[in-house]
């Protein structure tokens, strides 16, 4: 059982979620960016749940290839085969098709920003070109999205920022005309919300999912399957002791418009 709640101006709306979340198409899809692997999970074990039981389609991009997040020197040369094998495991616990990995350099996502030709051998090339623009103007193009749900810009990983920056202008890249050999330009703009990880809201969440303890233990059991990231213990442990319950924040993407701020002078 999933229960959603969204603060407006005038009352608290509950209900399930296609209520909370109604339909915006006849097959909605809600893509997932997360910068590191396990960001998915922490922010949005649960709602990734209720999506699935649900029947919303979810697509999942993970940026970073996770090349930095070793624990033991053991782990050092191996770290990233090792975080997508485990990665796979935590997404089949909750039953979910396996995510997209960009595989940009893990700690390092600032110096991807924008777009460029790709050099020779660049993985992360799509079209000729690379740039975390490039890539995730491609995949917002191909997945269509309804919604997308993105850590929060304020968090304090730096990736976390820029991964939020780059989704931003990337989801207006994808509704125009530029870069056309990344594929036809969306339809309309999809919602966007954010999720926390490391750290608190720009300002209070709109949105709150809480449900039973079954979906907390397949969430936390899911996070266990990154036994190598022993760094993220104090976060699954504020999980744990907070009980089934997740908050996201509505994102204003707005863009700009004179008409906005005609009436206050």
């Amino acid at each position: 059982m999933y229960n959603f709640s969204r603060k407006t101006a005038e009352e608290i709306q509950q209900g399930a979620l296609s209520k909370i979340f109604p339909l915006r198409t006849p097959h909605d899809t809600w893509l997932f960016i997360a910068p590191h692997d396990d960001d998915l999970i922490i922010g949005c074990g649960l709602l990734l749940q209720a999506a699935k039981d649900a029947g919303i389609n979810t697509d999942s991009v993970i940026v970073s290839d996770g090349s930095m997040g070793y624990c033991t020197k053991e782990q050092k040369k191996n770290i990233g085969k090792i975080r997508k094998n485990e990665t796979c495991a935590a997404f089949q616990l909750l039953g979910l098709k396996e995510p997209v990995w960009l595989d940009y350099p893990d700690t390092r996502l600032s110096l991807y920003s924008g777009r460029y030709p790709a050099k020779k051998k660049d993985s992360c090339a799509v079209m000729g070109f690379s740039g975390l623009q490039n890539s995730l103007t491609y995949f917002m193009r191909k997945s269509c999205p309804s919604r997308i749900f993105v850590p929060a810009g304020t968090d304090l990983h730096p990736d976390h920022k820029t991964v939020h920056a780059e989704t931003m202008i990337s989801l207006f890249h994808s509704q125009g005309q530029i870069w056309p050999e990344l594929g036809e330009p969306l339809a309309f703009c999809p919602e966007v919300y954010e999720s926390a990880v490391y750290c608190d809201f720009a300002s209070s969440p709109d949105i709150k999912l809480e449900t039973d303890s079954r979906a907390l233990e397949k969430k936390l059991s899911a996070i266990k399957a990154w036994a190598s990231q022993a760094q993220i213990e104090s976060l699954v442990n504020n999980i744990r002791k907070s009980g089934a319950v997740e908050y996201f924040r509505t994102f204003p993407f707005n863009l700009y418009a004179p008409d906005h701020y005609r009436k206050i002078f």
